[in-house]
């Protein structure tokens, strides 16, 4: 449960993105590669910092590394508030990247840990079950997040819901420094070497081929989410307040979908599901791109239905059976976050060239990649298990 606690501030710290790229569009007066920076900040950190945390995790273990995250996020959101103070956008790219410097140790740390506290049969479950709550503070964040950010005036305080999740976050912390949740800290024998991590990281050849669809799979989140707002906004004609009430129903559908995906993994393989779910949205993506059927706005939100399951199955098919190497493949895993930098920027330019509705073709080229890996590259390709 405290786990779940964990991941609900997870969610509403990554969709508080997705809030702020149209605010501060407005605030700082930024075209759309500009306010792109806000992605590309918020995952730099998965290039600089996967190794040295994966060095923590296996020198203190995971309870101090999850500890040692609260507070990092709790920093960083704080710091929004000089950075509103000197209503400087460079002092909030550097708060985005304190804040994500804290997800990235719970992304290191979190996931793994949750397939290890149980059933190694039960692993693609448990991580799909404390990622609904990632998804519900997903849901519950645009609306009120949105109402704290633009005052009655029509005033942009981007910095409030920062600040009270902060405090949240420093609750949540001193909770875990309380628990007793185990540290899982690696044997006195297991020898930490960035050589060895690589090469056995290739050696899965399933964990190998996680890290590409990983990088994909977060550039189609990243570009999906953080051009919510805008697509509504430019193609449809929306206000910041409606558009957002329908990036609400983005998130509510994806902790629907994520509750009922844990069910569906009982009965589903897990490959299958989300080679499928793929499928869907690339269908999807096709008639957003291309028409204006007058319920595009609820075909966008529908895209959360299909993205629910993507992020924790991804992962725990990359990190499926492979030992003591779970905590190591998962900071390899994170390298692969990069996709969320790299490539909302070039879905900007194709939108400041030719319309944000056109630049939905790179979440769309992503999914494609994400749905190949599903059918074809996972622990046991499709072909295979079909002759099993």
């Amino acid at each position: 449960m405290l786990l779940s606690l964990m991941f609900f501030m997870v969610g509403a710290l990554f969709c508080m993105n997705d809030i702020l790229l149209p605010s501060l569009i407005t605030e700082f007066k930024l075209n759309y590669t500009q306010a792109t920076m806000i992605q590309f900040t918020f995952y730099l950190t998965y290039i600089i910092f996967p190794i040295p945390i994966a060095w923590m995790i296996h020198r203190h273990g995971y309870k101090v590394s999850l500890l040692v995250a609260l507070i990092t996020c709790a920093l960083g959101a704080a710091f929004f508030w000089p950075a509103k103070l000197f209503n400087s956008y460079a002092l909030v790219l550097t708060a985005i990247f304190i804040i994500s410097t804290g997800l990235t140790i719970i992304n290191v740390a979190a996931n793994p840990f949750a397939s290890m506290l149980g059933d190694p049969e039960g692993a693609h479950q448990r991580i799909n079950f404390v990622q609904v709550f990632s998804r519900v503070g997903y849901a519950f964040t645009p609306t009120v997040a949105t109402a704290l950010i633009y005052n009655s005036l029509g005033e942009i305080q981007f910095h409030f819901p920062y600040l009270l999740l902060a405090g949240i976050l420093i609750m949540i912390a001193l909770l875990f420094a309380l628990s007793k949740l185990p540290a899982m800290k690696a044997e006195e024998d297991d020898q930490f070497s960035l050589k060895g991590i690589f090469a056995e990281g290739y050696s899965h050849k399933h964990l190998f081929f996680g890290v590409f669809a990983m990088f994909f799979y977060m550039g189609a989140e990243a570009s999906t989410c953080g051009f919510f707002i805008p697509y509504l906004k430019s193609v449809l004609g929306y206000t910041d307040t409606t558009a957002a009430s329908y990036l609400t129903l983005y998130y509510i559908f994806t902790a629907v979908m994520g509750i009922l995906g844990v069910v569906l993994l009982k009965y589903f393989n897990a490959h299958k599901l989300l080679g499928f779910f793929g499928l869907g949205m690339i269908a999807l993506f096709m008639v957003i791109i291309h028409t204006n059927t007058g319920y595009n706005e609820y075909l966008l939100a529908g895209l959360g239905l299909f993205l629910s399951i993507m992020f924790p199955t991804i992962f725990s098919l990359a990190i499926e059976d492979i030992g003591s190497f779970t905590g190591k493949g998962s900071a390899l895993l994170n390298f692969a976050f990069i996709g969320g930098s790299i490539l909302p920027p070039i879905q900007g330019m194709i939108a400041d060239q030719h319309g944000v509705q056109i630049s939905y073709i790179i979440p769309m080229v992503c999914i494609v990649m994400v749905t190949i890996y599903a059918f074809f590259f996972t622990r046991i390709p499709l072909l295979q298990r079909s002759k099993a």
